[in-house]
């Protein structure tokens, strides 16, 4: 397992990395990625008009990224902690579909954070989300990628709609009420570092140095 560690990487170049390293590479990978510059990212099949307030579409400020993987909708920043794995499915101990690679990842992410859980594909403190999931699977590789809400300011969270699938243990409860800072557990350069030495430990990971740039296949796009 290699280790890819960043700070402050635009979200849309690790995308690329990522989506580069799952089509070019047999390498196994985890990705680390402190904060970003604002951006929402979309799944593949999201629409922007469906996803976003009107009046996103007014400000200048946040990019509008639509990534290569599936999932709902995130916004994300400089309070944004990423985790990512690129692997061979043969080379993870767990059936090869969502939910069991979540739930194969939880042990993982509780060296980290303890009080953290999996709860209805969701990673939950409580009983509030504190992470965004998405994932790609390919005939022999996937993706699971994690972002980790340290932080957040209201009023960029308030451009994203209520989404109209939501798990039930939400209970159509407002963002302010569903999500949860990982503020309250520790500091945002102490996630990263137990992060990465989770990833040490539990999965072998050495430090490497970042990728040079291959030909491949591009679904990750910049909208705006």
């Amino acid at each position: 397992m290699k280790l890819l560690s960043y700070d402050n990487l635009f979200i849309y170049e690790q995308l690329q990395i990522e989506e580069q390293l799952l089509r070019t590479s047999n390498e196994n990978y985890c990705l680390l990625n402190a904060g970003t510059k604002p951006a929402v990212v979309m799944g593949i099949s999201s629409k922007a008009e469906e996803m976003l307030q009107p009046s996103f579409f007014e400000q200048t400020e946040i990019a509008l990224i639509k990534r290569y993987s599936g999932g709902g909708t995130v916004i994300v920043d400089e309070m944004t902690l990423f985790f990512s794995l690129i692997c061979n499915k043969s080379d993870w101990d767990c059936a090869p579909y969502p939910e069991p690679i979540m739930r194969s990842i939880e042990p993982l992410l509780q060296h980290a954070l303890p009080s953290l859980r999996l709860h209805q594909n969701d990673f939950v403190i409580g009983e509030r989300k504190c992470a965004g999931n998405a994932q790609m699977i390919t005939k022999d590789r996937f993706v699971h990628h994690i972002c980790f809400l340290w932080d957040y300011k209201k009023e960029r969270m308030d451009y994203l709609k209520m989404p109209s699938r939501q798990p039930d243990y939400r209970g159509k409860r407002a963002h302010s009420d569903f999500l949860y800072p990982l503020k309250n557990e520790l500091r945002f350069e102490e996630l990263k570092s137990r992060l990465t030495l989770a990833c040490k430990a539990l999965l072998g990971a050495c430090e490497s140095p970042a990728p040079g740039r291959e030909e491949h296949r591009q679904a990750t796009l910049l909208i705006s």
